[in-house]
């Protein structure tokens, strides 16, 4: 399959051709909790009206074979994994035929924010948490300005929402983005066979035309390994970013910081790491992940952040490159994807973990000083700490399975994290990385 468009302004990121599916003929009711006659409780609080919206496509009328009438939605997908399974579901949001990577996350809590993480270009998200879709979507969560995953496969569509910043329904937003959707999937079922088996290739289809078979056969061929994924996620020209966590969701409120100039190299970054940077002093300009390292050099500035970012770190040599021109020049901080391009540009290598690490809920151990943070994560290939040269430490480790998820390199003025320090979604455990990151570009300064 041909590899993804250079630039993130496609409108959408499906790998095939999914359309949005018509939903003009469902209704949207709502039910609310009237207050008692008397007005107010006995305590003297007026009792509060509860209103919901009912989500479209969960309990919409199916008609069968013989013309039946049922008062439930049927099965009208398909998920057909590489290994042969087939396995049946109810579909919302976008209809079509998409090819992807099945990955699961263990996150409570975030479905907008994991939706929005250009980290999953390319992959099916499967949700382990059965019930998704109760808090509804709203335009603050965003992670970046598009979805870029290929669908989401979750257990429980809810039938309603209910949260005060709650704009629209999950459907109508896959809709809008054009993002396949699956429910009423044995989840715990999938996710024990990614487990055994490693992540797998899957096609989401409602097209009853096409065959098992030929369903099965374009996952077989389909491959993700080798794969640039980070130009058609990353931004199409340099911009300067300002916005800082909001007041309301800040946590961190005696920050006081100087003023640093940081370059943020845009391999697939989240608009919250991008925020909690500027929450702690820097000023930023976002450059696309093909942008020359002469020309970031020339900005002067104090540091440089290597973000986030899809696929596979051998299948962008070009973003190695650019790190080895800046490694030891600046100090630098590098994430995620990030992380792996310095492990690969100070001679190590990267391999592909067996189903990877994606949720909120991963503890990892800070080697340094003994400290455990649970930590979010999502990743599908990790830094081989044994092909590091001589002087580069592991600060961290992931304790589920002991792979490397940090790296310090003083005499390169560099430190590098696995996973996400932001947490969006997540804990906010590992935030202090960014003051850590604050006190090396000090140090350089003096």
């Amino acid at each position: 399959m041909a590899a993804p468009p250079s630039t993130a302004s496609a409108p959408s990121r499906c790998l095939s051709g999914a359309k949005p599916r018509c939903a003009a003929h469902r209704g949207h009711s709502s039910f609310a909790f009237a207050v008692p006659p008397g007005g107010l409780r006995p305590s003297g609080t007026r009792a509060l009206s509860a209103r919901a919206k009912v989500a479209s496509g969960v309990q919409g009328a199916s008609v069968v074979d013989g013309g039946v009438e049922r008062p439930w939605k049927l099965s009208d997908a398909r998920l057909v994994l590489e290994d042969g399974s087939v396995w049946k579901a109810k579909s919302f949001g976008a209809s079509g035929t998409q090819v992807g990577e099945v990955v699961f996350n263990t996150s409570l809590t975030g479905y907008q924010e994991i939706l929005t993480d250009p980290s999953y270009a390319g992959q099916f998200v499967l949700m382990t948490n059965p019930h998704i879709g109760n808090t509804g979507i709203n335009p603050d969560d965003e992670e970046s300005s598009q979805c870029f995953l290929g669908g989401l496969i979750i257990r429980n569509l809810s039938i309603c929402t209910s949260n005060w910043r709650c704009k629209e329904t999950l459907e109508e937003y896959l809709i809008k983005r054009n993002i396949m959707g699956i429910y009423d999937v044995d989840t715990r079922a999938i996710t024990r066979r990614l487990r055994e088996d490693g992540s797998l290739i899957g096609v989401l289809s409602t097209d009853q035309s096409r065959t098992d078979d030929e369903l099965l056969e374009m996952a077989q061929k389909w491959k993700i390994v080798g794969v640039d994924l980070i130009s058609g996620v990353t931004c199409d020209a340099p911009y300067e970013w300002s916005d800082k966590t909001d007041s309301e969701w800040e946590f961190k409120k005696d920050q006081k910081s100087g003023t640093f100039r940081v370059v943020a190299y845009d391999f697939g970054i989240k608009h919250n790491i991008l925020r909690r940077l500027t929450s702690y002093g820097c000023k930023i300009t976002v450059v696309p992940a093909n942008w020359p390292a002469s020309e970031v050099l020339k900005l002067k500035p104090d540091g440089v952040l290597f973000s986030n970012g899809p696929g596979d770190p051998a299948a962008v040599p070009y973003a190695v490159k650019t790190v080895q021109e800046i490694i030891g020049k600046v100090p630098v901080f590098g994430i995620c994807m990030g992380h792996q391009l310095i492990g690969q540009a100070l001679g190590g290598k990267t391999f592909k973990m067996k189903f990877g690490h994606h949720g909120g809920n991963h503890p990892v151990c800070d080697l340094r000083s003994g400290r455990v943070d649970i930590s979010a994560q999502n990743h599908n290939y990790a830094v081989d700490p044994e092909t590091l040269p001589e002087g580069v430490k592991v600060t961290h480790i992931n304790l589920n399975d002991n792979s490397c998820a940090g790296l310090q390199y003083p005499k390169m003025k560099l430190m590098s994290l696995q996973y996400h320090p932001e947490s969006s979604p997540g804990p906010h455990d590992s935030d202090t990385a960014f003051g850590e990151f604050i006190e090396l570009m000090k140090s350089n300064r003096s």
